[in-house]
Formats: structure tokens, sequence, C-alpha cells
């Protein structure tokens, strides 16, 4: 089967698995049409489970929505209120510095492209591609470790780093597929093609799947 066709019935599927997860808190927050909350909530969400990371936001915003009042909190008030997302305490920091940026070089907007958003104190190729699918609906292929894993394992791409994975995945996923491709696959590597044991028996992608460096499955 061409990788062309494969990809488009790999999405199929994809969406129809997602119908049943838990969808990201990212994802949730980016329907509120506010850069600025899925900015930080990003942040907030790597290496973080999602309920947890959905807490944090919630706690964090009651304290404070926008950069300026952002900057009115103490690193220990951010602390307190995003416990126990990992990193909470350089995460702190990092928040603070970017409503600096903010507010110093764009008059307190989140930037739109992503060369600008890469240049926010502590903002990396997974936060600004997620910031511009999420937060302004532009394309952008944000890769994190499932989405790297996954596409390793299906065969759509041989990388070794995320890096490499969103090059590759530039170059073969129709645009179209940008912005589902990321909370697609972060929900299906969460709840079957899981790190440890997949749950091949499960998934609607066996017959798609490579099922490449998997060792051990359910």
């Amino acid at each position: 089967m061409a990788k062309a066709c494969r990809i488009v019935r790999i999405m199929r599927e994809l969406e129809e698995s997602y119908k049943q997860y838990f969808e990201p808190i990212v994802t949730r927050i980016g329907k509120e049409n506010y850069p600025f909350k899925v900015l930080i909530s990003t942040v907030l969400s790597l290496r973080t489970k999602d309920k947890v990371t959905e807490r944090a936001t919630t706690n964090l915003f009651k304290l404070a929505s926008t950069p300026k009042e952002m900057l009115k909190l103490s690193e220990e008030q951010i602390r307190k209120a995003i416990y126990p997302v990992g990193f909470y305490k350089r995460k702190a920091k990092v928040i603070k510095d970017i409503c600096k940026d903010l507010i110093k070089k764009y008059h307190g907007r989140v930037p739109d492209s992503l060369d600008e958003l890469l240049k926010l104190n502590g903002v990396g190729r997974k936060t600004a591609n997620l910031v511009l699918t999420e937060g302004f609906n532009k394309p952008g292929l944000c890769v994190d470790t499932h989405v790297h894993r996954i596409s390793n394992r299906l065969g759509l791409v041989t990388t070794k780093t995320p890096y490499e994975t969103e090059m590759s995945l530039r170059k073969i996923l129709p645009r179209k597929f940008w912005k589902l491709y990321n909370s697609y696959l972060v929900a299906h590597g969460q709840n079957t093609c899981t790190p440890i044991s997949p749950k091949c028996s499960q998934c609607r992608l066996y017959n798609y799947c490579e099922k490449f460096g998997v060792t051990k499955h359910r």
C-alpha cells in the first residue's frame, strides 16, 4: 500500500478512536480562542500527565489569565498553583520569563509565527507548534514523545529524535492533517499505543502498523 494511502487510512482510524478518548486539556483550552492560555497550558503540560495539567491550569488561571496579571504573582504563588506538574519550580520561572518577553517585545500579545514563538524564553519547537495549531488554528507539526514513538512504530518515518520526526513528517504528511495529527497520536499513545507493552490487540491501526521496536504487546 502506498504511503500516502496508508496515511489517509491511519488518520480515519485515529479519528474514530479519538472519539472515545479524553480530549487533551490544551486542545480544550484552544477552543477558547485565547493563545496566551494555550501557551501557558502547553508549558505546564510538558512531561506531565493530562489530568495533572488540567488541575494546574485551572488553579493558575483563577489567579491570572494575562501576561500582566501573571507578572503580579510571585514565583512562589505560581509554584503552589501548578504543583505537582513536572519541574514545577522551573516552569514557574519560565512562565514569568515568557510574560516579561510578551510585554516587552510583543505588547502583551502572543506572536503567531513559529520563528517569533521560538524567541520566547523556554519555548521549544513542540510548544511553538502546538500554540500555532491550538492557539491560532494555523498549520504546525507538534512532535512530542508520543508522536515520535508512534510515527516510527507505524513505519511512517525512521528517525532518532523528535526534530528529525517533525522534519520527515513535514515532507509526507498532508498539511490538512497537521493540526489533528498531534491530538490524535497523543490520545492514542496515552490509551492504546503505550511506550511499554502497547495494546495491539485493541488497536484500530493493527493492519497498518509495522510495529517497529515493539518487542512485547498485549
